[in-house]
């Protein structure tokens, strides 16, 4: 009986440790998610197209790369009121991604709940833009979220079985 209580607690200290990689990952895009937001109100009465292309030449990138010039095209038309609504929007995601990142890291069931919902709520978004256009990073994304949303569906259910 000690030997299986004593897997048991492995186990768990396993799934523990992937939980809190998840925390991990979460709470690296909310702070990812902050900066962005940080940077679009610090932006908000500027060129961005002038900030745009200082940058692009410090860190002496290719002006004629096609994927340069379209952040270039991008960043010229956004106005004010988009350039606000990107620094709102990167706080609402970033405080949904800390919320699941602190809940996660302190082992909570409400977050594996929350992190789930959000995560299979992005999936159709995410097919979307693969449909539009697909790209290795976009299908990697979506792999990578429908593997945490599982992992934290299968946890969930397994713990719940094991309790009753």
């Amino acid at each position: 009986m000690v030997g299986f209580r004593h897997n048991v607690v492995c186990v768990k200290s396993s799934d523990d440790s992937l939980i809190r990689l998840i925390a991990a990952f979460k709470l690296l895009k909310a702070g990812l998610l902050i900066a962005l937001g940080v940077g679009a109100f610090k932006l908000l009465h500027k060129d961005i197209a002038e900030v745009a292309e200082h940058w692009i030449e410090a860190l002496r990138l290719d002006p004629a790369n096609r994927f340069i010039d379209a952040a270039l095209a991008k960043a010229s038309n956004l106005g004010p009121e988009q350039v606000k609504k990107l620094g709102f929007g990167s706080f609402i995601y970033a405080g949904l991604f800390l919320t699941e990142g602190v809940g996660l890291w302190l082992l909570k069931r409400w977050a594996e709940w929350l992190t789930v919902i959000i995560t299979i709520s992005f999936v159709p978004i995410e097919i979307y833009e693969i449909h539009r256009h697909p790209t290795w990073v976009k299908w990697g994304v979506l792999a990578l979220n429908l593997a945490i949303a599982f992992y934290l569906i299968y946890r969930i259910r397994t713990e719940r079985s094991v309790a009753k």
